[in-house]
């Protein structure tokens, strides 16, 4: 065995070379209980394999210690191999194999996205981020904009047709294999909001794109999807501004989400994209009036000194 990766939570991940089998490999995953649980990995596993993605098959499992032996997709991942030449080529195999896991979709496969679930991840942005790393309480007119802010997000998620959601497609979770992509990182899927996986795909925590380049690929795929059959907003104007709300929401969760990793968990190197996260904020609550206090909140905050303490 030797170390392939590990990720946000609690789960490693180690390489296995077969004996006598050069080049021969398989996946170790060691997801400790009581803070993991191997079953949804193996649940939406069987789902990406009926939909005919490419996906870690289960080669063995015991759930009991946290422990699944796992097919390899190799070593190189999207987030790692993706260029301005080879952009277009990558995101198409990857916007294909979101819309065939989008076709598959049926209510009662995957937990709900439900209100509670997205304001819970909402609330992540205040508690961690805001006061958690920088010191900022919200009081007044401050908080009840920020309020309405989340009110309008929630609603925007909770409009849209439902569908299984991945919840974290991203470069990160993509691999460069045969047929592309291998798909990662899957365990906490639910049936949630179309766009959700789109935008995830597209703002991504790790590498930002020109605004131009992802209005182009956005309208690629709502072509896609409508000649596909899926339950896009017939208006792409509509489904651009789902898409851009949808993305708020889980921009500040993700913003919260790296504070507690980094105070809770001590792993401090994601808080370090906060900056690309709190970008993606503030253009997107620019550009819509009911957004507008998020943009002030966010403008009042910059400069601000991590852990500082202000009332605002």
């Amino acid at each position: 065995l030797r170390p392939a990766s590990a990720d946000a939570s609690f789960r490693r991940y180690f390489r296995l070379d077969a004996r006598g089998a050069p080049g021969a490999t398989a996946i170790a995953m060691d997801a400790p209980p009581p803070h993991e649980d191997t079953r949804p990995f193996v649940r939406v596993a069987a789902l990406l394999h009926e939909a005919g993605l490419n996906a870690p098959r289960v080669l063995a499992a015991d759930e009991a210690q946290g422990f699944l032996l796992l097919t390899d997709l190799g070593t190189t991942t999207y987030l790692a191999a993706l260029d301005d030449g080879n952009a277009d080529a990558l995101f198409a195999a990857a916007g294909g194999a979101l819309l065939r896991w989008q076709l598959a979709s049926r209510a009662g496969a995957l937990p709900p996205y439900d209100e509670a679930l997205l304001r819970r991840e909402l609330d992540l942005f205040p508690e961690w981020y805001l006061a958690r790393h920088l010191g900022v309480e919200l009081q007044g007119p401050r908080r009840e904009g920020l309020e309405a802010v989340f009110r309008a997000l929630l609603e925007a998620c909770l409009a849209q047709p439902r569908v299984f959601v991945h919840r974290d497609y991203m470069p990160r979770n993509l691999m460069v294999s045969e047929p592309a992509p291998g798909i990662l990182d899957f365990q906490d899927a639910v049936h949630g909001p179309i766009t959700y996986d789109l935008v995830s795909l597209f703002r991504d925590a790790f590498v930002s794109w020109p605004e131009e380049r992802v209005l182009d690929w956005t309208i690629r795929w709502w072509e896609q999807a409508r000649r596909a059959g899926l339950p896009v907003d017939a208006d792409f104007a509509e489904f651009y501004r789902a898409f851009e709300w949808t993305g708020l929401q889980r921009h500040l969760k993700v913003l919260g989400i790296f504070a507690r990793i980094r105070y809770r968990d001590g792993k401090p190197q994601y808080l370090e994209d906060a900056p690309r996260f709190v970008a993606y904020a503030r253009a997107v609550s620019r550009r819509y009036r009911p957004l507008a206090p998020l943009a002030r909140l966010l403008d009042e905050i910059e400069g601000v000194t991590p852990r500082a303490a202000f009332t605002f």
